[in-house]
């Protein structure tokens, strides 16, 4: 029996749905990426916002048409079928089972019984949806070791160190359906990434939906740091790069280790979602203009060449112009290396959906366009002050029509930032890490020669 799989939304879901793809590969079912020969199709959904949902079901409803031929079984897993179950379990009738974010290791014990079910019964009202729903707020699931089925790039891993959420920012509605913050023990972690350092990986990117809070919940303390520590010492891996931290949580220990650890890249991904005050309260955010200034200070001060990424939410109910252009001014004060902006989404059953003054879709966007027009400039005039120094290159590809190599420096993380187009009269391979030269730039690129060739 051939199983599909599609994952949408982050990288944790990508990292959950490997995890399911080697569970399914363990159990003997057989892995296809072909939606026409495949007899069980599963979909691991995002929610986040409004055109998310709307592209899982869109998504779940064009497989559903393959039940016409070969397709036997539709599931639906993750976000949406955690966020919405009521209603889409009464809606989609397409579907034959749904499994929700704390459960998705149950998907072979799914399939199992909607094969087993179908086959000591022909009677169609018998054959009820399946769902699996474990408690929310429980510990992180005690997870034997998988090895999981690389999707995209094999030296490179996304490794969900945590999951859920104890902020409640009030536009957020990732704690509905992800509960409470729960950490992944720190030796389930470790025996992860030596799995995956085994296969070939070299960068580990770290994910959760707030990493700075790693072990809190666990240990009473926040040991991110010494989770680098010891991810550090896995031979194989030489890049470990840092996604979703959290300003307000960035500590003196965890500062000091990326600066000192070789291994732990100079970059940082902090989600910010606003400058001024006044929307940093409404947003239920947990650190004024100051704390963010005072944070990036302390990042530069202590390691000099680090690049920061963040995300901008623009349009925010209630957002005054004043606000607005005071965001502005500070984005250009701060000149943060990567800046991604998204405009407000009224998320369903968030405490910001039901506030006064909401923006309407045309000023939302407008903002968003100053935002990425100033950001575009910072870029600009950050990127051109590489041209002539060096960096280490990690290869991502080749494009033969341009005959360039493409690749990512400590600064780029996959997918979001920029690239590297490196000139070499040597054959290059994905996940090769080189020495350039930075030979040009434009708004969010480089060009660049190898180094030593």
């Amino acid at each position: 029996m051939n199983i599909l799989l599609v994952t949408l939304g982050c990288d944790k879901n990508t990292a959950d749905s490997e995890r399911m793809l080697g569970l399914i590969n363990k159990s003997g079912y057989n892995l296809t990426s072909d939606p026409e020969e495949a007899d069980v199709a599963v979909v691991n959904t995002c929610c986040f916002i409004e055109s998310a949902t709307q592209e899982s079901i869109d998504k779940l409803l064009e497989l559903a048409e393959l039940k016409e031929g070969r397709l036997k079984y539709l599931i639906c897993t993750g976000c949406m079928a955690q966020r919405y179950r009521d209603q889409i379990e009464k809606e989609l009738n397409e579907v034959d089972a749904f499994i929700g974010t704390m459960s998705l290791d149950s998907i072979v014990e799914v399939i199992d019984e909607l094969v087993t079910r179908d086959n000591v019964s022909t009677n169609d009202s018998l054959k009820h949806k399946l769902t699996r729903y474990d408690e929310l707020d429980a510990p992180y699931p005690d997870r034997s070791v998988v090895e999981r089925i690389v999707t995209e790039r094999p030296y490179l891993e996304y490794l969900k160190i945590a999951d859920g959420c104890d902020k409640r920012c009030t536009y957020c509605a990732i704690p509905y359906f992800k509960g409470k913050y729960k950490s992944v023990p720190m030796e389930a972690i470790i025996d992860e990434a030596k799995i995956l350092a085994d296969s070939g990986v070299k960068e580990l990117i770290l994910v959760a939906q707030e990493t700075t809070c790693y072990g809190i919940d666990l240990y009473g303390e926040k040991r991110l740091h010494l989770l680098l520590r010891e991810l550090s010492k896995i031979d194989g891996i030489e890049w470990i790069r840092l996604l979703y931290a959290y300003p307000e949580e960035i500590y003196p220990e965890l500062i000091k280790e990326m600066a000192s650890n070789p291994k732990v890249l100079h970059y940082i991904d902090m989600p910010i979602q606003h400058t001024e005050d006044d929307v940093l309260r409404r947003m239920g955010r947990r650190i004024d203009n100051a704390g963010i200034r005072r944070v990036v200070e302390e990042l530069r001060e202590n390691i000099p060449d680090i690049s920061i990424r963040t995300t901008i939410i623009t349009g925010f109910p209630g957002e005054t112009i004043e606000e607005h252009e005071k965001l502005l001014d500070t984005i250009a004060e701060l000149r943060l290396d990567h800046v991604g902006v998204f405009a407000y989404s009224q998320e369903e059953g968030t405490p910001a959906a039901s506030f006064d003054d909401q923006i309407d879709d045309d000023t939302k966007n407008e903002r968003l366009e100053d935002i990425m027009l100033l950001q575009q400039d910072i870029s600009a005039e950050t990127l051109s002050s590489y041209i002539d120094k060096e960096f280490d290159v990690i290869i991502d590809g080749y494009l033969p029509d341009d005959d360039v190599y493409v690749g990512r420096s400590f600064m780029d993380a996959p997918d979001i930032d920029g690239m590297v187009f490196i000139d070499s009269p040597r054959e290059l391979i994905s996940g090769e890490i080189v020495r350039v030269r930075i030979t040009d730039s434009d708004l969010y690129d480089l060009e660049a020669r190898l180094v030593g060739a």
